[in-house]
């Protein structure tokens, strides 16, 4: 189905820096996707994760307009205004990256950058993969590439080997229904605990525990703040939490019940490199760089042009966020090289 542009469009996010932006609908690769953009110039599609929206690249749409870019954020499939299909297999990686593919011809464009953080770094990998002669640069946040070998066992397997007697997280997501009660329960206390104990700004002892006991559940390792942290705003979580209200989080666990699946059906990517100019940015607290050390160590050899890989002190998973004028300056110093 050709992807279209609805032309409907509204100012979203007028409180902050952002005052211009416009969000509209997209129809792409069979859905409806709500997408926020601003500015004329080169593309850059940004795209975020688990569980985050578009809204999550608030602080750089307008940096990168003002730098001379069309920066666009979509909800991706599952998530906020855009639709969330019913079917399990509607969230593998090839759905995903159609999704973003649709959405920058519905744009009426022939090249983009792309950005990724977290689940969206992993999108963004496999859009400059699987079409290099659409996506001409690459960002990655948080998660870095990592290349698959002939000697993988499927990511479900490696993760209960890696927890042993305990629970890996994304093992914890991959029964239907079972995380969306624990989350769903108190969306806002949940939100709020992710995005405090994933972030730079929680103690070593308050720190989200990716591996946890079988007698327990995702929520007990969240910890609540008694205040927000500085980057997050109570309009912020409000923002957040009143959209996972309206969708509940199965769109976005969906993802993690495909990693088999993705798995199986890419083998012809053992051994790929991506070839495009990359750069990679992560919080020095991110447990995600701890789960996943030995891939940014390999980031050169799997990325034989990665101009600039960085982890920034202070800061945990939510990067963009958290440190935003630091990610503006290395996005925008990096597009503007390539």
């Amino acid at each position: 189905m050709e992807a279209v542009v609805h032309s409907r469009r509204k100012n979203l996010w007028k409180k902050g820096e952002i005052m211009h932006t416009a969000q509209h609908k997209v129809l792409t690769n069979g859905i409806n996707m709500q997408v926020t953009e601003m500015g004329q110039g080169p593309l850059i599609i940004l795209c975020h994760g688990f569980p985050e929206l578009g809204y999550s690249w608030r602080h750089q749409l307008q940096a990168l307009a003002d730098a001379g870019f069309r920066a666009v954020a979509p909800d991706q499939r599952g998530y906020g205004g855009t639709d969330c299909p019913e079917s399990i297999a509607a969230y593998d990686i090839f759905q995903l990256t159609g999704d973003i593919v649709g959405l920058v011809h519905a744009l009426g464009e022939e090249r983009a950058a792309i950005a990724g953080h977290d689940w969206g770094a992993n999108v963004a990998a496999h859009c400059a993969l699987f079409r290099p002669d659409l996506f001409s640069a690459l960002i990655l946040m948080s998660v870095p590439y990592a290349r698959r070998t002939w000697t993988d066992t499927p990511p479900t397997e490696a993760m209960k080997q890696m927890a042993g007697n305990n629970i890996f997280y994304m093992n914890y997501f991959q029964e239907p229904g079972l995380a969306e009660r624990d989350l769903e329960a108190d969306v806002r206390s949940s939100l709020l605990g992710m995005l405090y104990a994933g972030s730079g700004d929680s103690s070593p002892g308050e720190r989200w525990r990716f591996i946890f006991g079988p007698d327990e559940r995702l929520t007990d390792t969240f910890t609540l703040p008694e205040t927000l942290p500085g980057w997050l705003l109570p309009e912020d979580l409000e923002y957040y939490a009143n959209a996972f209200r309206r969708t509940g989080f199965r769109g976005g666990l969906n993802w993690y019940r495909n990693m088999d699946r993705n798995w199986a059906m890419t083998p012809f990517l053992t051994k790929a490199q991506i070839l495009q100019p990359t750069l990679f940015v992560a919080g020095a607290n991110d447990a995600v760089i701890s789960i996943m050390h030995g891939a940014y160590e390999k980031m050169e050899s799997n990325i034989p042009n990665l101009h600039r890989k960085e982890l920034i002190p202070g800061a945990g998973h939510w990067i963009q966020q958290e440190r935003p004028q630091t990610v503006n300056e290395r996005m925008i110093g990096f597009l503007k090289q390539t």
